[in-house]
């Protein structure tokens, strides 16, 4: 039987501080300039005329993993490329 490295322990966020390694990129044939991402996390998109772009070229800084994901899961295009 299949037994999880967890599986004998509680799961605790803290732990895996640090290894959110992740870059985003926007797909401009795709983006339809919605806003949608810029709302939902500013400090990495924004919008350039009708195209978001993003503002951070390195790693995204850990603080912002989560927004930016959730901005690449709600775009309504699936423009946003997620690179882990």
């Amino acid at each position: 039987m299949f037994q999880s490295r967890t599986d004998n322990v509680a799961y605790k966020p803290e732990v895996f501080k640090g290894h959110d390694k992740m870059k985003v990129s926007v797909d401009e044939e795709v983006c339809i300039g919605c806003g949608l991402c810029e709302e939902i996390c500013p400090e990495v998109f924004e919008l350039t005329g009708d195209i978001a772009v993003v503002k951070i070229e390195e790693d995204i800084p850990e603080k912002l993993v989560e927004n930016s994901r959730e901005a690449a899961e709600s775009c309504p295009v699936d423009a946003i490329i997620v690179e882990e």
